[in-house]
């Protein structure tokens, strides 16, 4: 079974992440890391509910003049490089532009899409310091760095032995639902069943990924609006 891993929210700095999560959801999210493989770092929290019992809430951004081991030619992931999606940013603030999805097989996965002509990528390893040890994983990356389909189109990830969530704290802020807006919605529909990705609706209409989120704010609503 494949389920939602993390949300990805991209931010021009961590900082102005962490000032919209605050301001948003009305927490300060907890301690990430940085990732070597992307030059890139990132906060989390965990966002686990009944339906969706490991997920978790990403805020990454670019780590200015870090190392990178990635290839001179190779793009971060998650379309961070995309001059369009930095300029989206600078202007309107943090967005959702993304989600992961958890696999325990993820090369029969990257396969059944690669057989409907959707190119998820290689899967390469990766891995982060945390508290708890060294997490590593593997996960589907494009040489072009791009998310596929506005970011509907999950990027894959398989976990080592140890998921982040098994030592974060539980959050005020829980997971409702997570719904993928396209316009040919029995494209993406078997794109889900493919990896048999359970628990995000698809719908028919404009690119568009909606999350909703128990928060101390109430009910907050995060669209990633076609970008």
């Amino acid at each position: 079974m494949t389920r939602i891993d993390h949300l990805v929210i991209a931010a021009s700095t961590l900082e102005e992440g962490v000032d919209w999560c605050e301001r948003t959801l009305g927490i300060t999210p907890g301690p990430g890391g940085e990732h070597p493989l992307m030059g890139t770092h990132n906060r989390l929290f965990s966002m686990a509910s009944p339906e969706y019992p490991n997920a978790y809430f990403e805020i990454i951004a670019i780590n200015t003049g870090a190392a990178c081991a990635r290839d001179i030619c190779a793009k971060r992931w998650f379309d961070l490089d995309s001059q369009a999606l930095q300029r989206q940013l600078q202007q309107t603030g943090p967005q959702l532009i993304h989600f992961v999805a958890s696999t325990p097989h993820a090369a029969p996965a990257v396969q059944a899409l690669a057989d409907l002509g959707m190119d998820r990528g290689e899967l390469r390893s990766a891995s982060r310091s945390a508290p708890q040890g060294l997490l590593s994983w593997l996960i589907t990356l494009r040489h072009d760095g791009q998310r596929l389909m506005h970011g509907t189109l999950p990027t894959l990830i398989e976990w080592g032995d140890v998921h982040p969530t098994q030592h974060m704290a539980a959050s005020s802020v829980t997971l409702q639902s997570l719904s993928a807006s396209w316009p040919d919605a029995d494209q993406l529909g078997n794109a889900y069943a493919a990896i048999d990705l359970q628990c995000v609706d698809v719908v028919h209409g404009e690119p568009n990924l909606t999350a909703t989120l128990r928060t101390p704010r109430g009910l907050v609503t995060l669209q990633s609006s076609g970008i």
